[in-house]
């Protein structure tokens, strides 16, 4: 891009360093969320949980199965998409 596409360009600065620190938002984010300790400590917190009653067999199965699916997400690198 030329001088002049730089200049006309200017007023959307902002919105381009915006976009720009979203990316790098969502990007950690991800990573926080696929990490397998991070995945692992969610699971301990989860059986301690139904230990004490706090949840239901059936709760713990379905977040159970999540947390498992996010684990093989991140052992397969599959990491990119919407995170769910």
């Amino acid at each position: 891009m030329g001088l002049i596409g730089e200049v006309l360009m200017l007023p959307f600065a902002p919105v381009r360093g915006s976009a720009w620190a979203i990316r790098q938002v969502l990007r950690e984010a991800e990573r926080i969320y696929y990490d397998p300790a991070t995945v692992r400590a969610e699971l301990a917190r989860l059986e301690e949980q139904l230990e004490a009653g706090e949840i239901t067999d059936e709760e713990f199965d379905r977040r159970e199965d999540e947390l498992l699916d996010r684990l093989e997400a991140a052992q397969r690198g599959d990491t990119t998409g919407n995170g769910t």
